[in-house]
């Protein structure tokens, strides 16, 4: 359990680091979408060959479908209910989320955007005791724009630096308990269970990438974000094969 926690919280300290670069480093909004469209291709990457690919060779189809239509569903109806408090946009640069949004909004979707994520890593060590490597740099290289573009936003919205830094705290803390949590419920799981679970953070991180990260990159960067989007694809999937 400690290995996952500490792996998660390794992914979820990516989200302080974009956070501060998005606060004081004035980056542009076509960098930042670049940044993200990167991150969305290393995050492809990692759910098609670490999640997916992997669950099926474990379990067959059947708890792959099941993960996958179930983790979208979820996110899809999680992301819908956030977005009617306010959370619409969370992660743009430029308006950030709705004026007067909540800050439980905030954080459910936050957390909403990463939880899926941080629970992968925790079943990635399940295999053979030892962390998916290309997993966790495939959270921490996608957090690092997608708070980075978020806390912007939120800092356009009129949220102070210290709120914004405390949000991002605490999705980090929750992330790394996520990973703790998803290797110790999983323990022992059959094939069948664990790739449900795999397949579910898959589904969840799929819809996430199409609903808010892809869109608000593209808006920003243009027509260079389908090459970036494939760098990163790239360097995710030969540290996935290297590994």
């Amino acid at each position: 359990m400690l290995t996952a926690t500490f792996w998660g919280l390794v992914g979820g300290a990516a989200l302080l680091v974009g956070a501060v670069l998005g606060l004081y480093a004035r980056a542009s909004y076509r960098v930042i979408g670049l940044v993200m469209a990167f991150g969305a291709g290393v995050l492809i990457s990692a759910v098609a060959f670490e999640l997916t690919e992997e669950a099926f060779h474990s379990a067959g189809a059947a708890p792959v479908v099941v993960g996958l239509v179930s983790g979208s569903v979820v996110f899809f109806v999680g992301d819908w209910f956030i977005d009617r408090r306010g959370g619409h946009r969370r992660k743009s640069p430029t308006g950030g989320p709705q004026q007067g949004a909540g800050a439980m909004a905030l954080v459910l979707g936050a957390l909403l955007d990463g939880i899926p994520e941080s629970a992968a890593i925790g079943v990635s060590v399940l295999g053979g005791g030892g962390v998916g490597i290309a997993m966790v740099a495939a959270v921490f290289l996608s957090n690092v724009p997608e708070s980075m573009s978020a806390s912007a936003g939120l800092k356009r919205a009129g949220r102070s630096a210290r709120q914004i830094l405390l949000l991002w705290l605490v999705v980090m803390v929750v992330s790394g308990l996520a990973a703790g949590l998803g290797y110790v419920l999983l323990e022992g799981a059959s094939p069948a269970v664990v790739a449900g679970i795999q397949t579910f953070a898959a589904g969840a991180i799929i819809t996430m990438l199409a609903d808010t990260m892809m869109p608000e990159a593209t808006e920003h960067a243009g027509r260079l974000v389908g090459l970036v989007t494939m760098l990163g694809f790239a360097l995710a999937f030969l540290l996935s094969a290297l590994g």
